[in-house]
């Protein structure tokens, strides 16, 4: 007989007042993906819908269809340069699911619908008549004229080097996030090509195995940092082609980097001219009416999940990044926020909050149908969540109650920092506090740790680099300038990041530049600041100017990802506890043969400070943080050994180190 209890609440016996609801939730799951699978024969076969509505050339008929769901419509017209824009003279025919259609003859168009030119589709609906960018659409592009964007027909090839099974995803995962616009030191936009040439070695160099890369799909608001998506299907071409972008992936793939694209299906923006909004002319085509289909806080418009063409519109989406990008996995935006009436915005108080208080059923059973595919069309992606709720299962198998995804955002350890940064002086941290937010996890949740992301690095808010060491950087970052608020900054920014590393997850995240302490935050172009780029790049000379301190703390960051993956740091999900000295502020533990010690005192050192280990034998230091490579005072003697000594009134092994204030060391077991 099968157990009714599901594998999610015998985990986790808390969720027991809610099992009905776990159950619930695995009965959806399962009928919706059999109805689909009825219907549509697989999820898969369901998920081509971008090889039937857009513009698709069919070669059995000669000639390009292009199809349109718009069920609401009075008329659909497709007008572009092949037709001398004319919006009358190329009706489409709609069908009884909504669906309108035209053919284009190759012998006849040949000459005219072609590679680059530019579409758009006029729509009579009740709203007016209108012309949008169809919705499949796989390239728009802005007039530099009148600012306004079009479709463009884009009928490029690329070959790729391997096959797409060739590449596989190395774990664990070290993710260097990133933004392609701004990611050259030039005052401009940069390129798909440019990332790729430019930047690739740069985090190959540094030993991360994955990007994660913001802002592909085509937004109109370039200070959106491309969470305000109008063009699903559409990779951003203000980097650069199609044809650049998978140039860009190719080349990771070939660096042994994953490609992890920042996918946004949590919202839309409301733009008419260029998104989905009032497409047929109804609020409900793709969205919900009335309060339930709007967010109050991004200005945005929220899918109907529970609507199958809507379903099948997302799921394509998914599919279609997948196989013709060749993308290893996705970040899924705005997790927490799709889960729930509320949005997330409300006090969790217990199990009910999660499955019946606010609970937006047609999104979780979605995000269980794209974890699924995902994993259908490539077993070895990654799917990670945003999400700050701590919603039960989200890592967990859908079959066993779960949402399916593989990993969770540590999204409370860069709140922690920052807020600690701002308001408790450096003696009255509490290392038990950080311990406990480090930890601060359920078994078997994986989770990406991170110290800060781009959220922290934008205008409004401040990096780490910047929290601890302010205008002084400007002035004081010389190798010869010796400065207090600069020493103490880079001594903690090494700390709060290793510490991160070591405790916070299985996986770790870092923000472009942050690695090397970027001194500014983001600020978009804006009428604010004139327009201007200058801080919508990174500075990468700034770490390659062997006169300045920045390069110590990239040295560093390299450093510890090294050992990290040398001595598998990131496969033990928790460490064990050693010692929490509130007194001298440090913490020590321990992960297989070695031991992390970490002083965050603003200024007590100790000689032969003593602690209890594991395992008796000889130790030695395999990463010293004040070491002098790493702009550290050098205190400490690299080369010393430490043998253990027996208490026999404890019956326990101890160690005695030199223990120096704001330091982080690594100590190893000889074998």
């Amino acid at each position: 007989m099968q157990n009714p209890i599901p594998l999610l609440v015998e985990r986790d016996p808390w969720l027991t007042p809610v099992t009905s609801y776990v159950i619930d939730r695995i009965n959806r799951f399962y009928s919706r993906l059999n109805g689909i699978e009825q219907n549509f024969n697989s999820i898969a076969d369901f998920s081509d819908r971008y090889k039937y509505l857009g513009i698709n050339f069919d070669e059995s008929q000669n000639g390009w269809y292009y199809r349109e769901w718009a069920p609401e419509a009075y008329g659909l017209f497709l007008a572009g340069d092949f037709n001398d824009w004319n919006n009358r003279s190329h009706p489409l025919k709609k069908d009884d699911d909504g669906v309108w259609e035209i053919f284009l003859d190759y012998d006849i168009y040949k000459d005219r619908f072609v590679h680059g030119s530019k579409i758009k589709v006029w729509i009579e609906a009740k709203n007016g008549f209108l012309p949008r960018i169809p919705g499949y659409i796989t390239r728009v592009i802005q007039d530099d004229d009148t600012k306004n964007y079009s479709g463009q027909l884009w009928f490029n090839k690329f070959e790729w080097d391997s096959p797409a099974e060739q590449h596989k995803i190395s774990k664990p995962l070290y993710i260097y996030e990133c933004h392609i616009g701004m990611a050259q030191e030039k005052e401009g936009i940069g390129t798909y090509k440019e990332f790729a040439n430019n930047n690739l070695p740069w985090i190959k160099e540094l030993g991360y195995n994955a990007i994660q890369v913001m802002a592909i799909q085509e937004h109109p608001y370039y200070g959106s940092f491309g969470y305000h998506v109008s063009n699903f299907f559409a990779p951003s071409s203000r980097f650069g082609t199609p044809e650049e972008l998978k140039y860009l992936v190719n080349k990771a793939h070939n660096m042994g980097i994953s490609v992890i694209m920042d996918i946004v299906h949590s919202h839309t923006v409301k733009n008419v001219n260029e998104g989905l909004n009032q497409f047929d002319g109804s609020e409900t085509q793709y969205f919900h009416s009335g309060d339930r289909g709007i967010h109050p806080q991004w200005d945005s418009l929220l899918f109907d999940y529970g609507k199958t063409e809507v379903m099948r519109f997302l799921l394509s989406n998914i599919k279609y990044w997948i196989e013709e990008f060749r993308f290893d996995g996705f970040r899924f935006d705005g997790v927490g926020s799709m889960m729930y009436f509320h949005h997330g915005n409300i006090q969790i108080n217990g199990p009910l909050d999660y499955f019946i208080n606010g609970a937006e059923w047609d999104a979780i059973t979605y995000l269980q149908l794209a974890n699924y595919l995902v994993k259908q069309i490539n077993p070895n992606a990654v799917t990670i969540a945003e999400d700050v709720t701590g919603m039960p299962g989200l890592t967990f198998p859908i079959e066993d109650g779960g949402i399916g995804f593989d990993y969770r955002l540590g999204m409370g350890i860069p709140d922690f920092w920052i807020k600690l940064l701002k308001e408790t002086r450096d003696e009255d941290w509490s290392v038990h506090e950080i311990w406990k937010v480090l930890n601060d996890r359920i078994p078997g949740v994986n989770t990406i740790a991170y110290a800060e992301s781009h959220d922290q690095a934008l205008v409004g808010d401040k990096t780490l680099a910047f929290w601890l060491m302010d205008k002084y950087m400007y002035f004081h970052m010389g190798v010869e300038d010796d400065n207090i608020v600069i020493d103490r900054g880079i001594a903690l920014h090494k700390m709060l990041r290793f510490l991160t590393l070591t405790l916070g997850g299985q996986a770790y995240l870092n923000f472009m530049g942050n690695e090397f302490g970027h001194p500014e935050w983001i600020d978009f172009p804006r009428e604010g600041n004139n327009w201007s780029y200058f801080y919508a790049r990174r500075q990468w000379s700034l770490k390659d100017n062997t006169d300045l301190k920045y390069h110590y703390l990239s040295d560093f960051d390299k450093a510890m990802i090294s050992l990290s993956k040398e001595k598998g740091i990131q496969d033990y999900e928790f460490a064990d506890q050693l010692n929490l000295d509130e007194t001298n502020k440090t913490i020590i533990f321990s992960k297989n043969s070695l031991i992390f010690v970490f002083n965050f005192h603003p200024s007590k050192s100790i000689f032969d400070y003593s602690f209890n280990v594991s395992f008796p034998g000889t130790y030695r230091i395999v990463l010293c943080s004040d070491s002098k490579k790493f702009g550290g005072q050098g205190r400490i003697d690299e080369l010393m050994e430490y043998p253990t000594f027996y208490n026999e009134e404890l019956n326990k092994n101890t160690l005695r180190i030199y223990l120096t204030q704001r330091t982080a060391i690594v100590l190893e077991r000889k074998m």
